[in-house]
């Protein structure tokens, strides 16, 4: 019977590694278009309406960039993380620690550490997002758990704590009982673009974090080229073997790893409460740790297409909001969108160590030669 095989390539595809996500995205769109005909809408006016209307004005550039912002931070500590084969799944928890550690200084040291707040906020906020990744390396490094699921469930505890804390002792007395803190003042939130001279983003909520995601993006990708650590980490990723004949620790690069992710989304959370909400709330849960995942996958743990591939999960984000104004779609469409990039991105992926090939009703092909498109995908996701 005719059909297709994969046959697995003798070195890893170049070509395929760099074509593989473009893939994956042009896969996205080409199902995006069907998705909006079995919609009802007319496929390329509802297309317009997801990714070119948010960006035709500059309030809409603004909210991309302040959307990709966190995204591009979290998705450079997943980056470094993944690279060392930890599989840090608790971002969104670590951006909700940052968060908290944030607010508690603002809202208590507002009055007496005046330009000293903001600074003081952005390391707590770091700190607090390492802290709560320090579980799960301690889980891991100590006790062998699976970082992946200690990570995921204290995602959900730090969601707890930071209930506790807006219905309890941070709760704003003057908010009628609603579960959140008092604003910001002034100290202790990043100055908006427009308030600082930059006349094209008047009237909107651009500020200054974004200056911290600009210094973070180099700074990764020296750390993870021109660095001894990051080289060791990269070692461990590859050939864990090969890192512990060098002698290169492996609970060492655990922590190096949880670390510098939770750090990341630590500082994301605190560009979001001292940035657009101006305060912490129970509605606060964005899932950027979740889909900074998919960021960090799709730039291929390269901390330089990471802010691309940021941008255009953020357009996901506005496009999902733009058709529920304008043609009444749910807003959750976006989410079935980032499910479609990573299957279609995953599926690529299987292309980088194995190519297609026809088979022939004739031909026999070694076990040792050819697998199953099955065979591959579970080999690939082992």
């Amino acid at each position: 019977m005719m059909g297709f095989e994969l046959v697995r390539r003798a070195a890893p595809s170049r070509r395929m590694q760099v074509l593989a996500p473009l893939q994956a995205v042009l896969l996205t769109l080409m199902a995006g278009l069907g998705l909006f005909a079995l919609l009802g809408q007319n496929p390329m006016h509802a297309f317009h309406e997801f990714f070119i209307a948010p960006l035709s004005t500059a309030n809409g550039v603004s909210e991309l960039l302040l959307k990709a912002s966190p995204l591009c931070l979290i998705g450079l500590g997943l980056a470094i993380a993944y690279r060392a084969n930890v599989w840090n799944i608790g971002a969104e928890g670590q951006m909700y620690m940052g968060g908290v550690f944030a607010t508690g200084l603002a809202i208590h040291f507002q009055e007496s550490w005046g330009a000293f707040l903001l600074p003081a906020m952005i390391v707590a906020g770091m700190a607090g997002g390492m802290l709560w990744a320090s579980l799960t390396a301690l889980c891991r490094a100590r006790f062998h758990a699976s970082e992946i699921l200690v990570s995921l469930m204290l995602t959900y505890v730090a969601n707890l704590v930071v209930k506790y804390l807006v219905f309890g002792p941070w709760q704003d007395p003057q908010a009628n009982n609603f579960p959140l803190t008092v604003e910001f003042q002034d100290n202790a939130l990043f100055p908006l673009l427009a308030a600082l001279g930059w006349e094209w983003f008047e009237g909107t909520r651009l500020n200054l974090s974004i200056v911290i995601t600009l210094v973070a993006i180099p700074l990764a990708w020296f750390f993870c080229q021109r660095t001894f650590a990051g080289f060791q980490l990269a070692v461990a990723g590859v050939a864990p073997a090969a890192a512990r004949y060098a002698g290169f620790s492996a609970s060492r690069a655990i922590w190096m790893a949880m670390l510098a992710s939770g750090g990341a989304a630590g500082l994301a959370g605190v560009s979001e409460v001292a940035g657009p909400i101006g305060q912490l709330n129970d509605r606060w849960t964005p899932e950027y740790g979740f889909t900074a995942i998919i960021v960090a996958t799709l730039a291929r743990l390269n901390p330089l297409a990471v802010p691309v591939a940021a941008l255009l999960m953020a357009l996901l984000y506005l496009g999902g909001e733009s058709v529920q104004i304008g043609l009444q779609l749910p807003k959750s469409i976006s989410q079935v969108f980032q499910g479609l990039l990573l299957m279609f991105l995953l599926g690529s992926e299987v292309l980088v160590r194995f190519r297609l090939r026809r088979r022939h009703p004739t031909a026999h092909a070694a076990p040792s030669a050819s697998v199953s498109v099955a065979t591959a995908a579970g080999e690939k996701a082992a």
